[in-house]
């Protein structure tokens, strides 16, 4: 579909739906109170865009009525509200799931309302009805758990079951079940067949008192309900005005995402909604590329999942309820980065050991540039020959200046092989690789200044064919240093430089994760002196200085192949979840439009933090798309053995990424263009 430029702003344009949490202030057995409070909160949401508005359970009665429940007046006092609330509605755009106790064959159920536009598209009873401890809803309470049965409400056909589904019929992605309160708690949960059959949304209303501690176990009951269906899923508690005879309630809302918190309300209010963008589109492709999911349904058939469908118009605003983090391979809390780069750096570590106990090497070979790869590169082979016993002098680290390379670059590189004690050398591939450019008669070779890739690929390529000979000669392996990144832009010559190596411990670190890690190992896994060399690597511009320094400035690879920042960005949407360029130009603008909002990792330098608008991230994608698609999956399809460090982190044809080498970036290219206005 093609957007306007007003479109491209609205996130619902996009495949987002937009979710609130309400935390009602309760009026125990006064269902005309609980309905303004209902009505009051149902207009702010209609408001802000919101298509789904969850209240607790038993919002229009209070949870805690005990054998109140039974009083035939209440009944009749909670369906009268819910009518006033169906009227309430008709000109609301927002899906309304409140509760209520509902009579229905000579029992009475504890029920989610899922009304819409003045209709009650269905009743979902609840299935597990806690009866331990303090609770004791079998005493008031039948379960659902069978019933599926249409009834007259109000002179309305509506169904009464677990088994239903709502879906919008603009928005198919968008499908939404309930559950109740204990139902998520239990072995079996409602929500199972309900994900499986289509949900994407799962909302749970929900009582749950609230003791020291649990607030922190239902977030790891929905962070892993959400994580494990593949789905979004919300979550809200009663709140204050809940009797407090002998329990207190803290109206926790929760909305999670695949395993994400999106959005947490605050807890001991009232009166309040707590907002979230849920990526419905995101959900379903990343049921399409799991197959256990589809599997899942095939294995455990489940009975039918009715399906009421509600028509429901994009709300065209342009606020985003939803962080988007500037750097998707890096997070931003601290124990987090920590934690990740502790693991990423052990599994480079503990890949290279075993290649060199496989492979029985006497040492290993690495062209050490002084930049940010081969740095990082030289302190995991050190660490590997740590843990394996052996002397680091059996690491041999080469610095091999050509025609671009820096006195600093150059400096930094013979300063951290001494601090690491690894057996430093230096070869000279400038004679070299003149003599190679006057016998193919390039002009550099009759002295003319000319620095086109064949004068760059000359001597990437005499670097590689050192680095083999050498290995050879000491019967040894090269270390490979390219990095993600590159591999992902066609940024290394192919068969040479930074494409080959007998083994690449870096295949798999993206160029914006691996400053973090150099900086972690820094901090924690070596001497202050070599950290000190290691934090200098840090502050050095990335340049693959092959080309002679003029006018005081260095070659710098950004110029030619984009940020980093963006085009990792663009590289873990594009192949972790198959987004749309244009969704994914979207996320990037929110993420990259202002340098003063949101969180930067910890110790991101100040001066390198900045914010990028739409024309730039619009023109460094179309950059990362030709590249990506048309001139460097050839590349792709020939790598080294390496390690997978993280998720959507993978280009090896062995492993996450296949695609034909002769593609072409058109039908990307064309998207977004459509799609992502010019500014």
């Amino acid at each position: 579909m093609t957007k306007s430029g007003d479109d491209f702003y609205s996130p619902a344009s996009h495949g987002f739906v937009r979710i609130a949490c309400a935390t009602p202030n309760v009026h125990i057995a006064n269902p005309q109170m609980n309905l303004s409070a209902h009505v009051d909160l149902a207009a702010k949401a209609d408001e802000a865009g919101v298509d789904v508005l969850v209240f607790p359970e038993l919002s229009l009665t209070g949870y805690t009525l005990d054998d109140l429940f039974l009083q035939k007046t209440l009944q009749d006092a909670a369906s009268d509200a819910l009518l006033g609330l169906m009227r309430a509605s008709e000109d609301w755009r927002c899906l309304i799931v409140c509760g209520l106790p509902l009579e229905l064959g000579g029992s009475l159920y504890n029920c989610a309302a899922v009304v819409h536009r003045g209709k009650l598209l269905g009743l979902v009873p609840k299935t597990f009805l806690p009866n331990y401890r303090e609770f004791y809803e079998k005493r008031w309470f039948a379960s659902g758990h069978g019933l599926d049965t249409l009834i007259d409400f109000k002179g309305q056909s509506v169904r009464v079951s677990t088994h239903q589904l709502f879906q919008a019929g603009a928005l198919n992605a968008f499908t939404l079940g309930v559950e109740i309160c204990e139902d998520m708690w239990a072995a079996d949960t409602p929500a199972t067949p309900l994900a499986l059959s289509g949900a994407t949304i799962i909302v749970n209303l929900s009582a749950s008192p609230v003791t020291v501690g649990k607030s922190r176990v239902r977030k790891r009951i929905c962070e892993a309900t959400s994580e494990r269906l593949m789905c979004a899923y919300a979550f809200t508690a009663s709140g204050p005005g809940e009797s407090t005879t002998d329990l207190a309630w803290d109206g926790q809302s929760l909305i999670y995402e695949l395993g994400q918190l999106i959005s947490e309300g605050e807890r001991f209010s009232s009166q309040t909604l707590t907002i979230a963008d849920i990526d419905v589109d995101r959900i379903r492709q990343e049921r399409l590329r799991t197959a256990t999911f589809a599997d899942a349904r095939r294995f455990n058939p489940h009975p039918a999942i009715g399906v009421q469908v509600f028509e429901e118009a994009p709300h065209g605003l342009s606020d985003f309820y939803r962080s988007v983090e500037r750097f998707p391979y890096v997070p931003n809390e601290r124990e987090r980065l920590d934690e990740d780069c502790f693991e990423a750096f052990n599994i480079q570590v503990h890949g290279l050991m075993r290649r060199i106990e496989s492979t029985k090497s006497q040492s290993v070979v690495i062209g050490v540039s002084g930049g940010l790869d081969s740095t990082h590169a030289l302190i995991v082979a050190c660490k590997a020959f740590d843990r394996l016993g052996r002397p680091r002098s059996e690491i041999r680290g080469y610095t091999m200046p050509g025609f671009g390379t820096t006195s600093g670059s150059k400096s930094d590189a013979h300063k951290l092989m001494r601090a690491l004690g690894v057996t430093a050398e230096e070869i000279d591939i400038r004679p070299a690789s003149k003599r190679m450019l006057m016998d193919i008669g390039h002009p550099y070779g009759q002295g003319e200044r000319v620095y086109d890739v064949v004068f760059e690929n000359v001597q990437a390529g005499l670097r590689t064919d050192f680095l083999f000979r050498l290995a050879g000669q000491h019967k040894g392996f090269v270390v490979g240093t390219g990095d993600l990144s590159e591999l992902a832009l066609g940024w290394c010559t192919y068969g040479v430089g930074d494409h080959m190596s007998h083994y690449n411990v870096n295949c798999g670190a993206p160029k914006t994760l691996i400053q973090h890690l150099i900086r972690w190992a820094a901090r924690t896994e070596f001497d202050p002196k070599a950290g000190r060399v290691l934090r200098s690597v840090l502050e050095r511009e990335i340049s693959p200085e092959l080309v002679p320094v003029e006018n005081g400035q260095a070659q710098r690879t950004e110029d030619k192949v984009g940020p980093y920042a963006l085009q990792d960005f663009t590289l873990y949407y594009l192949t972790r979840f198959g987004l749309k360029p244009s969704k994914i130009a979207f996320l990037q603008y929110h993420a990259w439009k202002d340098v003063a909002s949101g969180h930067w990792p910890p110790d991101y330098p100040e001066a390198e933090r900045r914010s990028y608008d739409l024309a730039e991230i619009r023109k460094w994608m179309e950059v990362f798309l030709f590249r990506f698609f048309t001139i460097s999956q050839f590349k792709r399809s020939a790598v080294p053995n390496g390690p997978k460090l993280i998720s959507g982190g993978a280009l090896s044809p062995r492993g996450d990424w296949r695609a034909p080498s002769d593609g072409e970036a058109s039908l990307w290219l064309e998207e977004l263009r459509a799609g992502v206005p010019v500014q």
